[in-house]
């Protein structure tokens, strides 16, 4: 160390630890001492990418006052020799609630709790004002087990709402707690989950990222005017909040990748807490630039003993088992910032073996100790303090035997804020060896092998062998066993070279004893057994979707050439025989007679029907959690577009159906739902990729008892609860977004209300209507509303009396997406008739077949033939129902709904009649990409069986922890319909 770094050196101490004061005074003699203290010969980690060989780290009153070769050692430094022994910086949990009380509630009684009173926001989900370090208490128990674990400081919050307020950066050490704040506002902590709200809303994640985002705006909106015109705690709170770092707790890929969606759309910056399946999805991830905090608790094998049991788990599932501890390493070989986390682990114990597993799988150790100590203090910008044992930060580091990955590794202590833990001692003398063991008259052999902390001993006498029991605690040695003669001796002794003691035999006598070692142990065969690599099998291939009969490599754009076929165009050509059809760059490119193939694949559709792909109007598949945000009497704010659930098996199922789009409609609990999504079943891509580029906005309307509550009671008895009190909230909400229209266009300052602000959509003819709806005199009223209000409704869905007023509904310009049979299922349907679709098409609406349904929507080209049975309409006027016509209701029928050179390669190939009974989809085609083919079914079967069958070996093989192996269970699918309630979000 030069002359000038030595000056610079004492001037910063003599600064800093003259100003080093306590506010709280000493009942008692002062303890003077400094905490001085320099650790030479030892491997020191500065930093996760600097690693320094017999060096030496000096500190002195709980900080670092250096690190590196060759240091000077200043006077007054008590000196401790490490040779042979390794320094790490102390590990960071970034994701805990260590000191903060946990809420709990009983989800039985939230309705019956009561709102918080005061001047915060409207819905108690938004806890932003909630600080964790003014609730923190330090917890000595809790402390204790985190430092055995090697952790010196803790990112803690409070996990309850959707906004849960500030987390604190505290220290692991005991003190008051005036001492262990290190960071009172640390991260803003978001999440998905309502937690302790009492309020009904939001009953589901729609409604839980409309929240966000209406919040988002209502800050703007604050920070900009709304002071003037209230105080809002809460939004003061956030406002403030949003200048922190902001970690936002996800479970899943796809909940993952729509929070950062909301990062994208507001502007902000997420470090995402991840649920551990982002290999999955890693491009995405890395296209996002999001930081992660990624959990490490790999799923346990499963007990697959059983083969009746083996069928229940999913092929996803033990496909996650398999390839989940490679999350790490392919998180880091992807080039994303990340910190690994305990949470979620059943025994923070597992926290190093969990980390070490992924070092197997590909994770590179720097990356992993980057993970655990420098990254996670970064995310809280407390760099300056953690992270690193560099000069002026906190005194916090681990004295390890080995590397710290290292499966034999021993802590032996824990420093943090310069405060010494002791772990295990570190002066205990190696006992490996053979020893010869004297008891009065006898001896016998004692052999010792392992190192500290890890020792075996056994005892021997000819070809006899027993086990010892024994504790090492300061160099203090108690041994027990039970003698080839049956006795049992119970020893106590002083462990060194050679080792002697007292002992008592079941009898109660005493004796001398000792045990002098006579040659180092034969440790071959236990080395080879430490060094031999667990097998590591070569991973299955990460399909997408992940998911049965998802893709090892999704299949591209083709240009194809279908020959000799029989083609419905639904076009004024009608119906084309021996014909053939060119597609191309997912357009169709030609029709007609003796196309040229050139360089196109040929498809010999001889005796086939090529039809353009089938358009269910009216769907609920691929939305997750929760289709009714039902909880106030409009929902307009929400979108279906934010919950889409692009693995949902009915996609693949619909695509055997030869259904190639979907609307995603809210469900009917409100008169005002949701905004819907008009996806592609585009099978392998991801939710936002599924959704159609251009589409329309559209937005679900609901009449009748669903809406009224008849069998329900949504949100604690909210309005309204009659038929005539659902035409006044149309009128109440068409007027307020007639006059939030006249706001917005003063140039005046304002709240964007997102729930106002989509009804105004309608008004301006941005957004389109499907009203739910059966009896006539609503369908009437509705209709008479939009005329007074100068705007006209898109379609009345299931309008099962439509029948009635086909002629008004004609003048309207509504159209009609019925069901083709479905009557007397409730009171309000009791006069539906199966005419309804063939009598609202002569009238001249237009009309589909919608399902309503996951299970019909497989099957409606036979729905679509009914109505040739009811009602007599032609077989191409049928066939329109289910193609054309939905097309049309969309507003999508340029791009969709018939076969037309221009238009998406949206095509199924049959092998009969579609509207025959009889007829099964052999492929379909979506964009030009060959998404199902059913002469592939039997050898995708064939490689399902495979996989699955390569897993349950694979998984009978694991030994588990200890044994501990998952019980086999069947996850069950919530099939989705209008009226689908979830109770509690």
């Amino acid at each position: 160390m030069n002359r000038f770094v030595l000056i610079g050196l004492c001037a910063w101490l003599s600064i800093s630890f003259l100003t080093a004061q306590k506010t709280f005074p000493v009942n008692g003699a002062i303890d003077p001492k400094e905490g001085f203290y320099a650790f030479t010969h030892a491997t020191i980690y500065q930093r996760y990418d600097k690693k320094l060989e017999d060096a030496t780290l000096i500190i002195r009153k709980g900080r670092v006052v250096s690190a590196g070769q060759g240091l000077i050692i200043p006077k007054g430094a008590v000196v401790i020799d490490l040779k042979g022994k390794f320094i790490y910086p102390g590990l960071i949990e970034p994701y805990g609630t260590y000191g903060i009380t946990e809420v709990k509630i009983d989800p039985a009684n939230r309705r019956n709790q009561e709102a918080r009173k005061g001047a915060y926001a409207w819905n108690d989900a938004l806890k932003t004002d909630f600080n964790a370090y003014e609730s923190f208490v330090y917890d000595g128990a809790s402390a204790e087990e985190w430092r055995a674990l090697g952790f010196g400081a803790i990112v803690s919050h409070r996990q309850d709402g959707i906004s849960r307020g500030t987390s604190a950066l505290l220290s692991l050490g005991d003190g008051p707690e005036q001492e262990l704040i290190l960071k009172e506002k640390a991260a803003h902590q978001l999440s998905f989950s309502k937690g302790t709200s009492a309020y009904p809303y939001p009953s589901s994640l729609m409604g839980v990222i409309a929240l966000l985002r209406q919040t988002y705006l209502d800050g703007q909106w604050y920070a900009k005017t709304g002071r003037k015109e209230e105080t809002n705690l809460s939004l003061e709170a956030w406002n403030h909040a949003l200048l922190l770092p902001q970690i936002f707790e996800t479970n899943n890929k796809m909940d993952a990748t729509r929070a950062m969606k909301i990062a994208k759309e507001m502007g902000a910056q997420y470090i995402v807490k991840t649920g551990g399946d982002e290999y999955q999805w890693l491009e995405s991830f890395k296209n996002a630039k999001s930081s992660l905090i990624v959990p490490v608790n790999f799923p346990a094998a499963y007990d697959l003993s059983d083969p009746v049991d083996a069928e229940q788990v999913s092929i996803q599932d033990l496909k996650h088992w398999e390839l989940a501890p490679y999350n790490p390493g392919r998180i880091a070989n992807a080039g994303i910032t990340f910190a690994l986390t305990s949470a979620q682990l059943k025994s923070k114990k597992e926290f190093l073996a969990q980390i070490r597993l992924a070092i197997e799988k590909g994770l590179p150790e720097e990356k992993a100790l980057q993970a655990i100590t420098w990254n996670p203090a970064v995310f809280v910008k407390a760099e300056d303090q953690l992270g690193s044992l560099e000069t002026g930060k906190w005194a916090n580091f681990i004295i390890t035997s080995k590397t710290l990955f290292n499966a034999e590794v021993v802590l032996y202590q824990n420093w943090i804020q310069g405060k010494r833990y002791i772990l295990k001692d570190l002066e205990e003398v190696d006992l490996n060896g053979n020893y010869s063991l004297k008891i009065g008259d006898k001896t016998m052999q004692l052999v010792v092998k392992g190192e500290a902390g890890k020792y075996k001993m056994n005892v021997k006498q000819d070809t006899l062998s027993a086990d010892v029991k024994f504790s090492i605690q300061k160099q203090q040695l108690v041994l027990s066993f039970t003698g080839f003669d049956s006795t049992k001796y119970n020893l106590s002794g002083i462990a060194e070279r050679n080792w002697t003691g007292r002992g008592k035999n079941q009898a109660g006598q005493w004796f001398d004893w000792r045990a002098d070692w006579q040659s180092a142990a034969d440790t071959k065969a236990d080395t080879a057994k430490a060094e031999k690599k667990p097998e590591i099998n070569n991973p299955g291939a990460v399909w997408a979707p992940f998911q049965a009969y998802g893709f090892e490599k999704r299949p591209v754009q083709e240009t194809v050439l279908f020959k000799n076929a029989t083609i419905w165009t639904n076009e004024a050509e009608g119906v084309l025989t021996n014909a053939d059809l060119l597609i191309e760059a997912g357009k169709i490119k030609a029709v007609g007679k003796n196309l040229q193939a050139g360089n196109a694949r040929v498809v010999d559709a001889s005796n086939k029907y090529l039809t353009c792909g089938i358009i269910d109007e009216h769907s609920h598949i691929a939305i997750s959690r929760g289709v009714n945000e039902g909880t106030q009497v409009s929902a307009a704010e929400v979108r279906i577009g934010d919950v889409i659930d692009s693995e949902d098996i009915n996609i693949y199922r619909q695509l055997a159906g030869g259904v190639v789009a979907s609307q995603l409609l809210h469900g009917s609990s409100n008169p005002i739902g949701g905004q819907s999504a008009i996806i592609k079943l585009r099978w392998g891509l991801e939710p936002e990729q599924m959704k159609i580029e251009g589409a329309p906005g559209f937005i679900k309307f609901a009449l009748g008892e669903n809406v009224k509550q008849s069998f329900y009671n949504v949100g604690g008895g909210r309005f309204p609860q009659t038929r005539m009190g659902v035409e006044q909230v149309y009128e109440d909400y068409f007027q307020q977004a007639e006059a939030y229209k006249k706001i917005a266009l003063s140039g005046a300052v304002y709240r964007r209300d997102l729930d106002i602000e989509t009804i105004a959509e309608i008004l301006d003819k941005k957004r389109f209507i499907t009203c739910h709806s059966y009896v006539q005199s609503e369908i009437n009223m509705l209709m008479k509303v939009a005329e007074r209000h100068n705007f006209r409704i898109n379609t009345f869905t299931h309008i099962l009396e439509g029948y009635k007023v086909a002629d008004k509904l004609k003048n309207h310009g509504a159209g009609a997406s019925t069901f083709a049979d479905w009557w007397a299922y409730k009171m309000e349907v009791y006069e539906a008739i199966p005419y309804n679709a063939a009598i609202l098409q002569k009238q001249g609406v237009v009309t589909c077949i919608n399902s309503d349904d996951a299970e019909m929507a497989r099957r409606l080209n036979q729905e679509a033939a009914k109505t040739m049975k009811y009602g007599g309409v032609t077989e191409a006027e049928a066939w329109k129902m289910v193609t054309l016509n939905p097309a049309k209701l969309l507003h999508l029928d340029q791009k969709m709904g018939s076969i037309k050179v221009g238009k998406d390669a949206d095509i199924v190939m049959w092998n009969a009649n579609p509207l025959s009974v009889y007829a099964s989809a052999d492929q379909t085609w979506v964009d030009g990409v060959l998404l199902f083919e059913r002469s592939s079914e039997e050898k995708l079967h064939e490689e399902l069986n495979k996989e699955r069958a390569r897993l349950v070996t694979l998984s009978q093989k694991d030994k588990g922890d200890a044994g501990a192996k998952q019980r086999p269970g069947r996850k069950q699918q919530l099939l989705y319909h209008c009226d689908t309630i979830l109770e509690e979000y």
